[in-house]
Formats: structure tokens, sequence, C-alpha cells
């Protein structure tokens, strides 16, 4: 039906439908708008969008288990996450470049402090572990121990030595590099005060790189350039890649390689296994046949253990022992038998004394005959000569029989083992 048809009254309420409807629909798409833009906010929240990144890079030696996007550790937080991944060149030094960024603040403390304020120009490094129980590998980084900040915060100024002599405050100020000798070495490190400044002005007389401690801009102003000791201005281009500071790198096998020394590892031990498992198992055979024999020993010493214990029950009691031994009538026989020692000992004490004194009386009558004896020899000297010779002719009687033809078999002597002594041939008159 065309709108002219209709009534003013219902023309009058179309008009108020539509403009309800026309309300509804914009209240709606506002809506949307901002529940899409509060998701956008938080979204870009999360992922640091809003936040300055701190790049760093590092070099390992494969890239297994990493991806685009892994979050990076510190000190147990999460601060970043890896920006990219990639292959070197087969000429370079190292196989495979990092890059990450770390784009969270420290919110816990009085004031926010960003993450990469930890990382520092000594002791920082990039450890690279396991974080999952499949082999997923995820980038920490160490607090570092010493050494200065890698990004500052302070905007660069190149002084003159005429201006740096002249700064009113110089304990605000502090170097921006380090000032080398000619054989590079360190001979005023960086953040070094103003207030020694004659040292400075020794080593360093045309220029210096310095900062003012109060001017803080709140974002990064300058990173540090190993190359050149010094601090460079830091700018926000992704392409730049001075922007971006190298970590050493502490890189853990990833799990797969330990899994395959585990099992190279245990490939090398079963042969001693099985080897140490058939030792056990003959072991074990020889203890059973042991154990058997043993068995068979113990049954066939059972009658023995029998009868030693009633030999025991027998041999209890005084005197059990030598009625075991010797009999029922041992101690008649004993009592017996040490009588008649006893008997016997006094009937020797007995003689041994008749025999002492009988012995006594042999005794004085022998040395009464050597008396007598002595005397008559003292009388008579020539008795003993004539005693002597009558002995050798003696002697001589007895020779000569032994050697007669009719009396020899008279003196016969029954051979020994022992040679004969020959006696010297008598010298014939």
């Amino acid at each position: 039906m065309p709108l002219q048809d209709l009534t003013p009254q219902l023309r009058t309420r179309l008009t108020k439908m539509e403009r309800s409807v026309g309300w509804f629909v914009f209240l709606a798409t506002v809506l949307l708008l901002f529940g899409f833009g509060y998701y956008l906010f938080h979204a870009a929240q999360r992922k640091g969008w809003f936040l300055e990144k701190a790049r760093f890079f590092t070099y390992v030696s494969n890239a297994s288990d990493l991806s685009v996007g892994d979050p990076v550790d510190l000190m147990g937080f999460q601060v970043g996450e890896v920006t990219g991944i990639s292959a070197l060149a087969p000429r370079e030094k190292h196989n495979v470049r990092i890059d990450f960024v770390v784009n969270q603040i420290n919110q816990s403390g009085k004031r926010p402090v960003p993450y990469y304020s930890y990382v520092w120009s000594e002791g920082s490094e990039v450890k690279l572990n396991s974080s999952g129980f499949l082999g997923k590998r995820g980038l920490t980084i160490t607090r570092g121990t010493n050494g200065f900040g890698v990004y500052n915060t302070r905007p660069l100024q190149t002084l003159s030595l005429a201006q740096a002599q002249s700064v009113p405050d110089p304990e605000n100020w502090r170097l921006a590099e380090n000032l080398l000798d000619p054989n590079s070495n360190i001979l005023v490190r960086a953040f070094t005060g103003f207030t020694n400044f004659t040292r400075i002005a020794e080593q360093h007389p045309a220029s210096v790189l310095a900062f003012h401690l109060t001017v803080n801009h709140r974002h990064i102003a300058s990173v540090w350039d190993e190359a050149t000791q010094r601090y460079r201005p830091f700018n926000y281009r992704d392409d730049d890649p001075t922007n971006a500071y190298e970590l050493p790198a502490e890189e853990s096998p990833a799990i797969a390689d330990q899994l395959q020394a585990i099992v190279a590892q245990v490939q090398q031990a079963v042969p001693g296994i099985l080897a140490l498992t058939n030792r056990l198992a003959a072991v074990l055979d020889n203890a059973a046949n042991a154990t058997s024999n043993l068995n068979i020993t113990i049954a066939a010493t059972q009658p023995l253990v029998r009868n030693f214990a009633a030999i025991s029950g027998d041999l209890h009691g005084p005197g059990a022992l030598g009625t075991w031994v010797l009999g029922t009538n041992a101690p008649f026989q004993i009592e017996v038998a040490l009588t008649n020692a006893n008997t016997l000992l006094v009937d020797v004490d007995t003689n041994l004394d008749e025999l002492t004194d009988q012995a006594g009386l042999t005794l004085i009558n022998v040395a009464n005959i050597t008396s007598n004896l002595n005397a008559q020899v003292q009388a008579s000297p020539t008795m003993l000569p004539g005693i002597s010779k009558t002995v050798m002719d003696t002697d001589d009687l007895i020779q000569g029989l032994k050697r007669h033809w009719l009396l020899r078999s008279a003196f016969k002597t029954k051979p020994t083992n022992a040679p004969a002594m020959k006696l010297p041939a008598k010298p014939r008159p």
C-alpha cells in the first residue's frame, strides 16, 4: 500500500517506529564499536604494543624446538617474545640468529621499572633450556651482576673539554663511554663521574660523550655498543640492525639429543647388564644347589645331634664325665689305685732312707780303701811302675794269644757297621 494512501494516524505511528529502530541500530553499532575497541586495547596491552621494545639477539647452534612467538623469561616473569629466527650464510661463524624483544614493565615496585633495565653489560646472558615435557625449549635471560645497563633512558651529549670542565654540577654527570689507551685497555670506565675530571682530561683531551643523571625521558635514548665501547643513539626503526644488543647464549642440548645420548649409553650398557644377569643367574643356581646340599647335610647330621644331646645329658652332674669314660667301677678302682700308690710311696720312702744309709757306709769303706792304697803307693814308690809293667805285659800276653792259630777262634768279634780301629803295630824288640 503506498504511503500516501495511509491515514494521518498510521503515518504518525510508522514514523515513530522508524525513529526507534534507527536509535536501536545506532546504539547497537556504538556498543559493538566500543567492545571491539576495548578488545583491541587489551590485546595491544597484553602484547605490549603500547610499550617500547628493547631489541636483543643471540646466536645458537640450531633452532630446534624454537619458533617465532615463543615467550622470553626473566627472573620467572614473561617479559617478551621471540620475533625472528634466521639461518646464517654458510661461511658465517654462527649457525642461527634468534631475535627477541623485552617489552614488559615491572609494576611490583614503588616505581614501574622496565625489565630491560635488569640486562647489564656483564653477567647477563641467554639460556636455552627445556621448558616442557615434550622438549620445547625457551629463552631465559639472566639478571646482570656487574657493569651497567645496556639500554639507557638518558639522552647523550657530546661535551668539549672546556664544557666538561665548567659544568656546574659535576657529581650528576657521567661518562657514556670507556676511555681506552692505544692498546685498547680500559683506563676510565663508563658511568664515571666528572668529579675525577683531571684523569678524564688526561686520557681524552678533545671531547667526551656524557649524560646527565637528572635528565630522564623515560624511554630508550641509547644502546651500548661493544665494538666502540660507548653508547650510541637509539632509533625506533625495526629495520636498523644497530638497535639490537647481542647477548651471549648458554645453549643446552635439545631433549631429542639428550634422549639419543641416553639411548646410546643404554645400548652400550645392555651387554654388560645381560652378562651381569647371566652371572647372577649362575650365582643363584649355585646358591640353590648349595642350599640343597646343606639341607641334605643337615638331615644327615640329625642322628649325630640326637646322640650328642644324649651324651650331654649323661654328662650332666658331678663325676659324670669320669663315669662315662671309665665306667661305673671307675671311682672304686681309682680309689684302690690311689691307696696302693700311697702305700708304695711310703715303702719307697722307707727303703730309700735305708738305701741312703747303706750307700753312705759303702762310700766310707771305699774312702778307707783308697786312703790305704794311697798310703801304700806313697810308701813304695816302685809299686806303681811295677803295676804298670804288669798291666802292659798282660796286654802283650793277651794280644799274643789272639794271634795264636790254636786260640784265634776264641777271640772272634761280631762284625759292626763301624770300621774296625787299627792298632799301631808294636815294634819288635
